[in-house]
């Protein structure tokens, strides 16, 4: 198969991602104005695997649409290896909370979609798709349409079609939300893999996996996946508390559930984030009343 093209990576030392006092504030329908985000700080290493916590509608989500390109910041600065981001850049993966496929193509014809996009032409573009089919076993389902998959096949089709584009920065909006317990712990198993971190005994001389922010409302799925949680304020959002976490790769997302540091790491990321959330829900309590 002929491998997609070397991702360039940013000299040693500069950040993947890196926002500077970032904010941004949209227009309501009511005419007002709603700060989003607000002087947020935030640098993700290369290669490295960042979940964002945080109450519901602090900014998670904004936060990568700011990354991604798809929304410039009102105030502030958003970088992507240390060049500004003006507009979607081809080096950024996607993958939202619903599914992002064309109803009407075939599951091959919808991961070959992004190459073909770039401009591959199609032999490689159907060589690359059923390449990266076969890494998330889909292969036999190549000829399926999206309605013929169940949900979590929907989900491995997606990670497919972004993988397929060899992105260097990877952004990921509750990504298995809608999944059932089980399977949303095979595909974190599966992101894992595919996103390479846990690969033992990789090659020093390979490029680095993609740098991952991965937003989750799920605590012990930020803990189980990542290099670092970052815990987001009640809105609007900025970075209360960045805490590293020193569990060893490769993780199998069950199992490590179980070990005695990861819970410890649970309940002291809670004690920070069960403030926001507590905050969040009084203050809607008071709209309320």
């Amino acid at each position: 198969m002929n491998s997609a093209t070397p991702r360039d990576t940013p000299p040693d030392g500069v950040p993947a991602i890196e926002l500077r006092g970032a904010s941004k504030t949209f227009r309501t329908p009511s005419g007002a104005r709603h700060t989003a985000v607000r002087d947020l700080d935030l640098s993700v290493a290369q290669g490295e695997f960042v979940a964002v916590v945080g109450p519901t509608g602090c900014g998670k989500s904004t936060t990568l649409t700011l990354v991604s390109g798809l929304e410039e910041p009102s105030e502030g600065h958003v970088l992507i290896g240390g060049e500004p981001v003006r507009g979607i850049r081809p080096e950024v993966g996607f993958v939202f909370q619903q599914d992002a496929v064309f109803p009407w193509r075939t599951v091959l014809s919808n991961v070959m979609a992004g190459p073909r996009f770039r401009g591959v032409p199609k032999a490689e573009a159907r060589e690359r798709a059923r390449d990266w089919l076969g890494r998330v076993g889909l292969a036999a389902f190549a000829d399926r349409y999206p309605h013929q998959l169940s949900g979590g096949q929907r989900k491995r089709v997606a990670l497919a079609q972004t993988f397929v584009n060899d992105p260097r920065i990877l952004l990921m909006d509750e990504p298995f939300s809608a999944l059932d317990v089980q399977t949303r712990a095979l595909m974190s198993d599966e992101l894992l893999d595919l996103w390479g971190g846990s690969r033992p005994g990789a090659r020093e001389d390979c490029a680095p996996p993609a740098s991952v922010v991965f937003v989750t409302h799920d605590l012990e799925e930020a803990i189980a996946l990542a290099d670092k949680v970052v815990v987001m304020t009640a809105g609007p959002a900025t970075v209360k508390e960045i805490f590293p976490i020193r569990l060893p790769r490769p993780r199998k997302v069950e199992s490590v559930r179980l070990e005695p540091e990861f819970i410890d790491i649970y309940r002291e990321i809670w004690s920070s984030l069960g403030e926001e959330v507590r905050i969040t829900r009084e203050r809607g309590a008071s709209r309320v009343a």
